[in-house]
């Protein structure tokens, strides 16, 4: 498919990390497939990991296809963009669609990213994982590609400002693919996926180079770390709260 869009948003993407400052590492990009399809499954702390998932796949010559809400796409200036870069939109009063489209793009070859959590997590720990990621990669018999990422959170999260002061660590770290059959159980294989994503998680945030700067700055770790973001259980609850409201806005 042409690629008209993807190439020029990217060298935007870069001069703003540039500008930003931002120090990343990215461990494990040799487990992104350098041709057929795959999954690419990570965790979510923050609104650019969509931006941020996409660099170990580069060195390989290699873009990743998102799943998106589709209001991202509905929005006039994040719309084309979406559909230029041939991104994903998921409707989840009609998954089944989305699940289709995404099955067909992977079997065509493409590497189809998507957040197993379905949203960012506040606590900044792994949510419950949906199967769709597993489903997927059975449905296509391609490879499912665990990853975590750590550090983005603290430009942008859910509940927070932008902070755009230069210097923040960004790390990604990618793991060894699983290779679920047609007889496996999508909820075993997400099992398995969370148990490696965890994994990695815990290995970014060790590595992490940067510590909070006082007691005020601890918002971005969770509680196991010393930090002080909501716990998991205080982190759903307002995610209910939230999904509430929207339902109220809708009805209106």
């Amino acid at each position: 498919m042409a690629e008209l869009v993807y190439p020029p948003v990217l060298v935007l993407a870069f001069g703003v990390f540039r500008a930003l400052g931002i120090k990343f590492t990215v461990d494990g990009a040799e487990h992104v497939p350098k041709s057929g399809g795959g999954v690419l499954a990570s965790n979510h702390v923050s609104f650019l990991d969509f931006t941020f998932c996409g660099l170990p796949a580069y060195p390989n010559d290699r873009l990743v296809r998102f799943m998106a809400k589709d209001s991202t796409f509905r929005n006039p200036v994040s719309g084309p963009l979406m559909r230029g870069m041939h991104h994903m939109p998921v409707d989840r009063a009609a998954g089944a669609a989305a699940f289709d489209h995404a099955v067909r793009a992977l079997e065509s070859g493409e590497i189809v990213g998507i957040f197993p959590e379905a949203t960012i997590s506040r606590s900044f720990t792994l949510k419950e994982f949906k199967t769709g990621a597993a489903r997927m990669a059975i449905a296509a018999d391609v490879p499912l590609i665990p990853m975590a990422l750590w550090g983005g959170q603290r430009i942008w999260t859910k509940g927070r400002r932008p902070k755009l002061s230069r210097g923040k660590a960004v790390g990604l770290a990618v793991g060894e693919p699983l290779r679920p059959g047609p007889g496996d159980d999508p909820v075993e294989v997400t099992a398995e996926l969370k148990l490696r994503i965890g994994t990695l998680l815990a290995g970014l945030q060790d590595q992490y180079p940067q510590k909070p700067h006082d007691d005020e700055d601890r918002w971005w770790l969770p509680a196991d770390l010393g930090g002080t973001a909501p716990s998991l259980a205080e982190a759903t609850a307002l995610d209910l709260e939230e999904a509430e409201e929207r339902r109220r806005r809708r009805a209106k």
